[in-house]
């Protein structure tokens, strides 16, 4: 867990299961494969067979971990936490029952805000009608490039009180999207090594889709071989707007 997150939209990271696997472009560089094994090889517990570092451990396979449950209940002050920042929630090889039990903590947790983000907006969409929606539940799903423009589709059958769109890494033009049912929009570039660029023209046209839909918009970094490497500015300012709807978080 981490208390403290260095990702700008959220304050807390909170991964009750760990591990994933590719489903899209998006995924070709992914962030969190990379930490996992960085994890794994410093012998990390969440990261190692039966939490034993001599052994060889599940790295970046799906896995479940019930003892991070409770977690957030440890946290008295509010906070905004970005749930499975090391996985996907709603992979297929996490029962409904768990994902329920997930839902089950939120809902227990009604001081702190709490952000889910998926590339699996079919499974979400067939699972979400077996799920309570609290009011501090944000749902999102990653809309990389134009290919997987359906995944908004299923985002809105989805009674989240906040829905949002990660489109990070952002790698082609998105024009024309349908912000309908569309609470706030996040963007940026990748970074790592083999970060793939983004063009200005793609976050600027978004941005202004944005503002012409009055949908909060939060343009994350340019990315680069650092995360900061970049910087955050577009068009000469920052844009850190937030969900307009949903409770206020303090902390």
């Amino acid at each position: 867990m981490a208390e403290h997150s260095r990702i700008e939209w959220t304050q807390a990271t909170w991964n009750p299961t760990t591990g994933c696997d590719r489903v899209s472009a998006g995924c070709d560089n992914c962030y969190a494969l990379t930490l996992a094994k960085r994890l794994k090889a410093m012998g990390t517990t969440k990261y190692q067979a039966d939490g034993d570092p001599r052994t060889s451990g599940p790295g970046f396979d799906v896995t479940l971990h019930p003892t991070a449950l409770d977690v957030p209940k440890r946290w008295r002050e509010p906070r905004l936490i970005f749930v499975d920042s090391m996985s996907d929630l709603f992979h297929a090889r996490v029962p409904l029952d768990y994902v329920q039990r997930v839902f089950d903590v939120m809902a227990e947790t009604p001081r702190h805000t709490y952000q889910l983000l998926t590339k699996r907006a079919r499974r979400l969409s067939r699972l979400a009608p077996q799920l309570s929606w609290p009011d501090n539940v944000w749902m999102g799903v990653t809309v990389e490039s134009d290919a997987v423009l359906d995944r908004i589709d299923d985002l809105r059958s989805v009674a989240a009180a906040v829905r949002f769109l990660s489109c990070e890494p952002l790698l082609g033009p998105l024009p024309g999207v349908d912000l309908t049912g569309i609470d706030w929009v996040i963007s940026g570039g990748e970074s790592g090594p083999q970060a793939r660029p983004v063009e200005e023209k793609w976050l600027i046209d978004l941005r202004d889709q944005c503002l012409e839909a009055d949908v909060p918009y939060f343009f994350k970094q340019w990315g680069g071989r650092t995360p900061k490497a970049g910087g955050r500015t577009l068009e000469g300012r920052t844009w850190d707007e937030m969900p307009r709807i949903g409770r206020r978080i303090t902390g």
